[in-house]
């Protein structure tokens, strides 16, 4: 388990064995970016703007409910008001009555921790991926924005032979401001996997490194699951992985649907008539 800087760290680890596709300079157009491109990008961010995809954040947010305000009542010291409080009152303080006055406020809260798979197919298209990765972006920001908190992670899972082999790299840790542009990479872009994710793995002991890209990097299922992630972190989501069967990410709309639907099943989103909408 990583952090975004470990991962990093990882990722610049000279590759042990001569065959792997981290670095492979003939893969640049199926992976995405060249290898020195993808670490820039991992470093700086793609900066995707959500609103040049045609999604309004603030408008999402206020249809989801996320931006919803409720009423709470709030202590008001005065010199009238409906009660007493005695303690100011025995000190002599002029403003010693009390109302309860309605504020209306945001709810606020809840942290929600996400595990996307890195690990997919080599026949799902990149537009899948962005898809998938934009919609995510988008109501991940939506969120925040509302005063929740998220926690991203990056995972890898594939089985090798009979063993499953597994890593996590967290993206995004709760509470720490929002890095758009590195989330949108991470859940984006294609060369999150086909050069980072590889290059972890080139870089890593001469054995493992060895099977694994002599076996194609693994094979499926390269389902991630919650015992992957630290065992403090109780209740997260773990999105499936992509396959070329998927039907939910061919389209931008039809991901934020999906990820509508999800997010409402998570309580995040309200309202069963609210549509996303693209202006």
């Amino acid at each position: 388990m990583l952090s975004w800087q470990e991962f990093l760290d990882a990722v610049a680890r000279e590759p042990v064995i001569d065959n792997g596709s981290g670095r492979a300079e003939r893969d640049d157009d199926w992976a995405g970016a060249g290898w020195d491109e993808a670490r820039r990008l991992a470093v700086d961010g793609w900066h995707v703007p959500l609103e040049g995809a045609g999604i309004t954040v603030g408008l999402l947010r206020e249809r989801a409910g996320l931006g919803a305000e409720v009423t709470m009542l709030e202590p008001h010291w005065d010199v009238t008001g409906a009660e007493v409080d005695i303690g100011a009152y025995l000190a002599g303080v002029p403003e010693c009555m009390v109302d309860a006055v309605p504020r209306r406020t945001s709810t606020r809260g809840r942290v929600v921790t996400f595990l996307i798979p890195g690990t997919y197919s080599h026949r799902v298209p990149h537009e899948w991926i962005i898809n998938r990765g934009l919609a995510l972006a988008t109501l991940c920001a939506a969120i925040i924005e509302a005063g929740h908190s998220v926690e991203i992670w990056s995972g890898w899972a594939c089985k090798l032979g009979r063993r499953r082999v597994t890593a996590t790299a967290r993206v995004i840790s709760a509470g720490e401001p929002l890095d758009v542009g590195r989330l949108i990479f991470a859940a984006a872009h294609p060369a999150m996997l086909r050069r980072l994710w590889f290059s972890v793995w080139d870089g890593w002991h001469a054995d493992s490194a060895t099977e694994l890209a002599d076996g194609t990097y693994g094979q499926p299922p390269y389902d991630c699951r919650a015992e992957d992630l630290p065992p403090e972190i109780t209740d997260p989501y773990v999105f499936p992985f992509l396959e070329e069967t998927d039907t939910q990410w061919t389209d931008l709309d039809v991901a934020l649907s999906w990820c509508r639907a999800m997010f409402a099943d998570l309580g995040l989103v309200t309202g069963e008539s609210w549509e996303l909408s693209r202006s």
